[in-house]
């Protein structure tokens, strides 16, 4: 690839990840379901994130930890997101710019508030997420800095952010910019459930716009509407210039036209939580495919980020992984 100012700009959901401990019957006070996921509104966001105890506030969201895993690489990452001009979106700021990662974009100064996930830990290390997605949802094409993704060797774009029209409309302004600039585009599946919903749009989006697709077994055969992987596998090498496809302890399958490269995955003494596990491949991937690196290398390096993810909680790295891959 071309160099450039940066390695990657990601452009996705901006959540803030508020951790905090909590007990059975706070859970059951509020209607929780132990380990689930479950998608809320502002005024309870607002009474669950009044009642948490003291907890650890972070930047998060699919992209966002990508991008910041690429800076602890060392690879230098924007990222374009949408936050409120409030509390926490304050938070967000701060930390992604203090992982290293130039943030542009600017604060909504109406509307939603700043999007969060309430994370509430219990003694037996189960995670239940709250997640109100508030203003990062209100991102749209006028939020794609043109200048910016010029900038950037890569464009990676989160599934997860395709909900909303605006956001669709984003991204292909975004792709537009950056093949116009003989830049490449880059797209991660997300979860099989937004596959399921955008199916269509999202083979379309592969086919006519990505260069660089990210995605695990599930959301790849869910893609294709196959249980058999190689077949999945054989169509998507058809579509895009590149797949990187992860498999959890199988490893990841990385294939283009003429060429497959299975990666072992790297090992890990103590899987503690797997949350972030694909954002953190595709930083270390995206990381070895801005310097050229050989894909088996890409995948190696991706691995190693992923298993020093799972090896904690959370899904920011807690130690540099510029020194954890050279270890």
């Amino acid at each position: 690839m071309t160099t450039a100012p940066f390695d990657v700009v990601g452009i996705g959901n901006a959540i803030v990840d508020v951790i905090s401990q909590a007990d059975d019957a706070f859970l059951a006070a509020h209607a929780m379901d132990k380990g689930a996921m479950m998608l809320i509104d502002e005024a309870r966001a607002e009474a669950i994130y009044a009642a948490m105890g003291p907890g650890i506030e972070a930047s998060g969201g699919s992209a966002g930890n990508t991008i910041a895993g690429l800076a602890s690489l060392g690879g230098t990452a924007g990222y374009i997101g949408k936050v409120r001009d409030d509390l926490l979106g304050k938070v967000f700021r701060h930390d992604i710019t203090a992982a290293g990662v130039t943030f542009p974009t600017p604060a909504a100064v109406d509307g939603p508030a700043t999007a969060r996930c309430l994370i509430l830990v219990t003694p037996d290390a189960q995670r239940t997420m709250n997640t109100f997605l508030g203003a990062c949802v209100g991102l749209s094409p006028a939020d794609v800095d043109a200048d910016f993704i010029q900038s950037a060797q890569v464009t990676y774009l989160e599934g997860y952010l395709y909900d909303p029209p605006l956001a669709q409309a984003a991204f292909r302004k975004a792709a537009e910019i950056a093949h116009a600039a003989g830049r490449k585009v880059s797209l991660s599946l997300s979860d099989s459930f937004c596959v399921h919903r955008h199916r269509q749009a999202f083979l379309d989006l592969v086919e006519g716009h990505v260069d660089v697709l990210f995605a695990n077994e599930a959301e790849l055969t869910a893609l294709f509407e196959t249980d058999d992987f190689d077949q999945a596998v054989a169509r998507v090498r058809r579509m895009t210039e590149l797949a990187a496809v992860t498999r959890s302890a199988k490893g990841s399958v990385i294939v283009s036209a003429t060429e497959a490269v299975a990666v072992p995955a790297a090992p890990v003494a103590r899987v503690v939580d797997t949350t972030g596990a694909g954002d953190l491949y595709a930083a270390g991937f995206l990381y070895g495919l801005t310097r050229n690196l050989p894909l088996a290398e890409c995948g190696r390096i991706g691995s190693l980020a992923a298993a020093e993810i799972i090896s904690h909680y959370g899904a920011r790295p807690e130690t540099s992984l510029a020194a954890h891959i050279k270890a």
